[in-house]
């Protein structure tokens, strides 16, 4: 596929859109990934890193290689990951501490409008299909609802687990990365290594990311390959089960102060009318408007530049 530098420029845009969305603990870079129309190319992309291809790099030398597993497009793509990690976790943190309201709102509605697009892409809906979305929502519903770890643990085999089980959940649409950190109790440490520019902690857990991510993306590619509208079914199941978590209106039910900071650890979701304080209902309405017509405006600009 011949590509010019301002396409490179756009994927490394979508990049950063999937970073932001993978530091939030409830929204998945994969739904990013989706809407965006680049899940099938990332995804193989991912798995043309196998012993074939890297046999190219003794072979043929490095740009064969790195021709071979679209290493201009996995480049431009994690560059933008990267500078929206590294850039946006303060931001995002600081957000989440203020105005947690407004960014839940946001990302309500960006995914609610995300369950309508991944649900078009499925042409049969069977019986069978239909269950596997009702499993799918069932299942993400319910790791919504796990309570996280009181502890945050910072051992190298730890880490490396931890990474490998949250970038298996960032490349599916609905399961966020951020929030299975947090499950684990690894949230903390993650975002701690990367304020402190801790270069040990975010090899381990890179390291643990590559491992997650070469294994699971190929039984994913697999499952596309030959049931994609029984894996659309499930993945769409996935992604509105995910809403409980960014429902905007939440009551604490277990929180503990870790290093001077409120972590919470149990929640669940209200009714804005319930909720205890300004609930910022218009504001939150309009911010949840504003998220569905970003994923409308992404489908129709994605529509338009397929028919050209």
């Amino acid at each position: 596929m011949s590509r010019t530098l301002k396409d490179y420029l756009v994927i490394s845009l979508k990049g950063v859109a999937m970073g932001a969305a993978d530091v939030v603990p409830g929204v998945s870079g994969g739904t990013i990934a989706f809407i965006s129309g680049i899940y099938s190319e990332l995804i193989e992309s991912i798995n043309a890193f196998n012993f074939k291809n890297l046999k190219l790099l003794k072979s043929d030398g490095f740009m064969a290689m790195f021709k071979a597993v679209n290493g201009s497009f996995l480049l431009s793509l994690f560059i933008g990951i990267a500078i929206s990690v590294f850039s946006l976790a303060q931001l995002f943190k600081w957000l989440l501490e203020t105005k947690p309201i407004f960014v839940w709102a946001f990302f309500f509605g960006l995914v609610l409008a995300s369950v309508l697009f991944i649900g078009k892409q499925i042409k049969n809906w069977s019986f069978y299909n239909i269950v596997l979305l009702v499993i799918g929502a069932v299942s993400a519903y319910y790791v919504t609802i796990i309570p996280a770890v009181n502890s945050a643990n910072s051992s190298p085999l730890f880490l490396i687990l931890a990474g490998a089980l949250a970038i298996c959940a960032m490349i599916l649409p609905g399961i966020s990365g951020a929030f299975i950190l947090l499950l684990l109790g690894a949230y903390k440490p993650a975002l701690d290594a990367i304020h402190n520019f801790d270069i040990k902690k975010i090899a381990l857990l890179g390291f643990g990311a590559i491992i997650g991510l070469l294994t699971f993306s190929r039984v994913l590619k697999w499952l596309l390959d030959n049931y994609k509208n029984a894996t659309l079914a499930l993945l769409t199941g996935f992604v509105i089960g995910s809403l409980n978590k960014i429902w905007p209106w939440k009551k604490i039910l277990l929180s503990e102060i870790i290093n001077d900071k409120l972590m919470i650890l149990e929640e669940k979701s209200i009714s804005p009318f319930q909720f205890e304080g300004d609930n910022h209902l218009f504001m939150a309405i309009i911010l949840a408007i504003v998220g569905f017509a970003v994923i409308l405006l992404l489908e129709k600009l994605g529509t338009k530049k397929e028919k050209n």
